[in-house]
């Protein structure tokens, strides 16, 4: 995951109090007090409010666009795999373990609450898991257990006392008050929470909760309800929210991590490219060899040109660019130390 701005301007549908969201937003807003109304007459509440203006075509282009084609949360490719799913941050229909909760219905159409997800970080799945032994590709490619449930579906954990459940005359502010424990990656810096396993001494494409001071405020967790989706308690030492996010979004699930793994291992060879390329071009430099010395200069050049492949994997437009540029960082902080 990384830090995306949301800019550009705001998709037509979803513009302005004349928009097709404002429309749906104000139906929503009396199908929910209908659906309160019969709750509190002790009735079942009914049909879930049919949401449509979140599927806006532009609006999806325009996710497309500011996440270059990637999954907002795991930065995978989503359109060689599966259609994108357009992803509500707080989802719209209902919240997971909290039965008095309708949803955040005013946000199902608000552009600054959609996002483009791979299936795998949006819909609860079955996956399989590395285990902390897991050492190497082929020990990834034959693990089978632990098999384990992720992916956000109606997740939504936020810090105890700071839930919104639009009641009030402005819900907009309902909800900017909670303290969310997920990481979106237009409001928070998920650097910031999330650290790849880029020092390892066998390339291992896993994310693991950023250290934190201990003074920041995200380091005393809350553990989410349901079995398959609580969490241990993140140790203070580490972000909380990110420890959440990982589970949540199952940002270590097995073919992920594999897809990461792969990547480690593609910048190894390029380091040990351009360090040979070094080496072999300081050698030809010391010869009396007019001819050598211009080898090590076309040389120098070749090593020059890797670097430069290697920078273009931590663009925004590349899958898995945070892990490289945390890569980088390292890279660079090894060979100044």
């Amino acid at each position: 995951m990384r830090r995306v701005e949301r800019i550009g301007p705001v998709p037509k549908a979803m513009d302005g109090p004349e928009s097709r969201a404002a429309r749906e937003r104000a139906k929503a807003a009396a199908h929910v007090a209908k659906a309160r109304a019969r709750v509190a007459a002790g009735e079942k509440r009914g049909k879930s409010f049919g949401f449509r203006v979140y599927k806006d075509e532009a609006a999806k282009l325009a996710l497309e666009r500011l996440f270059h084609g990637k999954c907002a949360y795991c930065e995978s490719d989503y359109a060689a795999q599966a259609p994108v799913d357009i992803e509500h941050y707080r989802p719209k229909g209902g919240v997971e373990d909290d039965p008095d909760h309708f949803g955040y219905w005013w946000l199902a159409a608000d552009w600054d609450n959609l996002l483009p997800s791979c299936i795998d970080c949006n819909r609860r799945r079955y996956q399989h898991l590395p285990t902390p032994e897991t050492a190497s590709l082929s020990d990834l490619q034959a693990a089978s257990e632990p098999i384990w449930q992720s992916g956000k579906e109606n997740a939504f954990p936020v810090f105890a006392g700071t839930r919104a459940y639009g009641t009030s005359a402005d819900p907009f502010a309902e909800s900017a008050a909670e303290r969310p424990y997920l990481l979106d990656p237009c409001r928070d810096d998920p650097a910031a929470h999330l650290r790849f396993l880029v020092d390892a001494a066998d390339p291992f494409g896993l994310v693991l909760p950023a250290p934190l001071a201990p003074h920041e405020s995200d380091a005393l967790p809350l553990p989410l309800a349901g079995a398959d989706m609580a969490p241990d308690a993140a140790p203070p030492h580490v972000s909380a929210r990110g420890a959440v996010s990982i589970q949540v979004y199952g940002l270590n699930r097995l073919g992920l991590v594999q897809a990461r793994t792969r990547v480690l291992r593609h910048l190894a060879v390029l380091e040990q490219m351009i360090l040979e390329a070094d080496e072999i071009a300081a050698r030809l430099h010391t010869s009396p060899d007019p001819g050598a010395r211009d080898a090590a200069a076309l040389i120098e050049a070749f090593g020059d040109r890797l670097i430069a492949a290697i920078g273009a994997m931590a663009a925004p437009d590349h899958p898995y660019s945070e892990l490289v540029r945390q890569w980088i960082d390292h890279w660079i902080a090894t060979m100044q130390s």
